[in-house]
């Protein structure tokens, strides 16, 4: 097992994407994961590790996130590390943004992160070292153009990140937010086809124009947000809380 600090870890949207690479690195490293999201299809894929289980459940929707940590419990045990990683991104303009979109926004990438972390925290031993992580994104450190609801939403989760940090400094669970720039993730590709319908704009001038947004003129690899989680999750980094990590290339 690599040098880590937790054994048993619970990553909501893990089922694609980096919650997917960051569930298979956890488990090449003997921790035992679970795995959440509401399509059981594809979390089966990457529950086909032996260290994974999966969990279908919906983070809007807080019985359903408390039946999330009682399967847990009742299957592998009471997660020490906790990744709220779920959340979803439309783009309009703000004057097109329907308060339906405004308040789905909010609901998976706020409210879901609030009530992952809420209802692990709950069941947590606060007299050992545990991890909340949230998987936020630059839009919570800056603003981009067309996507408001989702900047505001990932501003509030930095927000809840701090907050808890300040509260949880006596115990040995830290709270961290690690904020990716676009990353290559089905997200992104929603994204690119977003500027296509828009624009007309080919799919490669489309990526193109998305990765000049990073310094380094590419896309972030979900393997290097996974491998800044590895070690926020390392017993090196227990005075790491109530941070906000980028993993931009420069961005910020």
């Amino acid at each position: 097992m690599a040098d880590l600090a937790v054994g048993r870890a619970l990553i909501t949207g893990g089922g694609s994407g980096v919650g997917a690479v960051m569930a298979r690195m956890l488990a090449d490293a003997g921790v035992k994961v679970a795995v959440s999201g509401r399509r059981g299809n594809v979390l089966a894929d990457v529950a086909q590790h032996e260290n994974i289980t999966a969990i279908v459940a919906d983070v809007t929707d807080e019985t359903s996130v408390r039946d999330m940590y009682a399967t847990m419990v009742g299957q592998i045990g009471a997660p020490d590390l906790v990744i709220a990683n779920a959340g979803m991104a439309e783009s309009a303009p703000i004057g097109k943004t329907s308060t339906d979109l405004w308040r789905q926004t909010m609901d998976v990438n706020l409210t879901g992160t609030f009530l992952t972390f809420r209802e692990g925290l709950a069941v947590m031993d606060k007299n050992k070292p545990g991890r909340l992580i949230s998987i936020a994104s630059t839009a919570g450190l800056k603003g981009y153009a067309y996507v408001s609801a989702y900047c505001a939403a990932k501003h509030g989760v930095v927000g809840l990140v701090k907050g808890m940090a300040a509260e949880l400094a006596s115990s040995a669970i830290t709270v961290n937010a690690v904020c990716p720039g676009f990353m290559e993730t089905p997200m992104l590709e929603k994204s690119v086809e977003n500027i296509v319908a828009k624009t007309g704009m080919s799919s490669t001038d489309a990526r193109a124009s998305l990765a000049k947004i990073n310094p380094q003129n590419r896309f972030i690899a979900p393997e290097e947000v996974a491998n800044t989680v590895m070690w926020l999750c390392s017993p090196q980094a227990a005075s790491m809380t109530g941070q906000t990590i980028s993993v931009s290339g420069g961005e910020i």
